[in-house]
């Protein structure tokens, strides 16, 4: 009579049993590497079913899109975050930046789309090449530097706005004005533009030389040094983007409300870090992914419009919620990635 005897039953006891001590830190560490990755996914899943059950007109046509129409200038403004934090860096000026580029684009619109287009991107983008600089060659702290350019937009922005008293409008009749309030196969134009922009920065990160670099310098600059990544070009040109998409967030913002709102942007850049944080990507840089950021914008939309359902809560504990919950996720991130290390 012969029996089958796998692999495995041949080997010695000792062997078998150092065998079974390699799969489990395996499946561990995978454990924890799609905890990071889809995490805020599935929070994002079983918050919309809940409040799906719980309010009737959460899942109406109007409520999505006003959802999707708010999320798509945060989701703007994350995507650029979402570069530099993966480089270990931080930009605290994206709001001023966002209402910088309103206004200058409301202004702009005066002279046609491609001025109001323009010159936001122009402006915010040259701001966000010297934070770049700053950082890169002068070796400055990234909140420090970005700090200094948060108030220094703040302050252009109210230099030609006359400190906030004047409003520049945006005819309600131009092309630039359908971009921001228009839709095409009933969803809003900025949301497409958003979910197009989403896909360029996905295939950016994941697909191209320029995205292992951005992974290289937020891993370990020094060996990204060595290894011949060019770190200093890298961060320039990722605060370079992030100037860029807050300066197109906030121009689409101004077609959206056919006016350039100066208040605008007042705690933006905590709300796109919250998003980018939530979504997976590590503060400490060298992990992440765009499409992360994209979950994190939904789901703190989607806790802000519960908290508007239920009415009887103030809006202030909308911040309340959303500083409680990224809490959780960096102790979560901060545990997932010791574990990591440890198996």
């Amino acid at each position: 009579m012969t029996t089958d005897i796998t692999k495995a039953e041949m080997r010695p006891p000792a062997v078998r049993q150092g065998a079974e001590k390699d799969d489990a830190p395996g499946r561990g560490d995978r454990f924890s590497a799609l905890a990071q990755q889809h995490g805020a996914l599935v929070t994002l899943l079983v918050a919309m079913v809940a409040a799906s059950l719980s309010f009737d007109t959460f899942l109406t046509g109007d409520n999505l899109e006003n959802m999707a129409l708010s999320s798509a200038f945060l989701a703007v403004v994350a995507l650029g975050m979402t570069f530099v934090i993966v480089t270990g860096g931080i930009d605290l000026s994206v709001g001023s930046l966002f209402a910088l580029g309103g206004v200058l684009a409301a202004w702009g619109s005066q002279y046609g789309t491609v001025v109001a287009l323009l010159l936001p991107l122009a402006v915010c983008g040259l701001i966000g090449v010297i934070n770049g600089l700053l950082i890169a060659r002068s070796g400055l702290a990234p909140f420090i530097v970005t700090l200094a350019a948060m108030l220094g937009a703040r302050g252009i922005l109210l230099a030609i706005t006359d400190e906030g008293s004047r409003t520049y409008l945006v005819d309600k009749d131009s092309f630039f004005a359908t971009l921001g309030q228009d839709s095409l196969l009933g969803i809003g134009i900025p949301v497409w533009i958003t979910v197009a922009l989403f896909v360029l920065g996905a295939v950016v990160l994941r697909r191209t030389r320029f995205g292992q670099y951005v992974y290289a310098v937020g891993g370990n600059e020094d060996a990204a040094a060595l290894m011949g990544a060019p770190v200093a070009r890298t961060k320039i040109t990722v605060y370079a983007l992030s100037g860029l998409c807050a300066g197109l967030a906030g121009a689409l913002n101004a077609a959206w409300l056919v006016s350039g709102v100066t208040i605008l942007g007042s705690g933006m850049e905590l709300e796109a870090i919250s998003a980018v944080v939530i979504g997976g990507t590590l503060l400490s840089g060298g992990f992440g992914f765009v499409s992360g950021s994209l979950v994190g914008v939904l789901l703190l939309k989607v806790i802000q419009n519960v908290i508007n359902q239920i009415g009887s809560l103030d809006s202030a504990y909308q911040q309340v919620v959303s500083g409680a919950f990224l809490a959780v996720v960096v102790v979560a991130q901060t545990w997932l990635g010791r574990r990591r290390r440890v198996l």
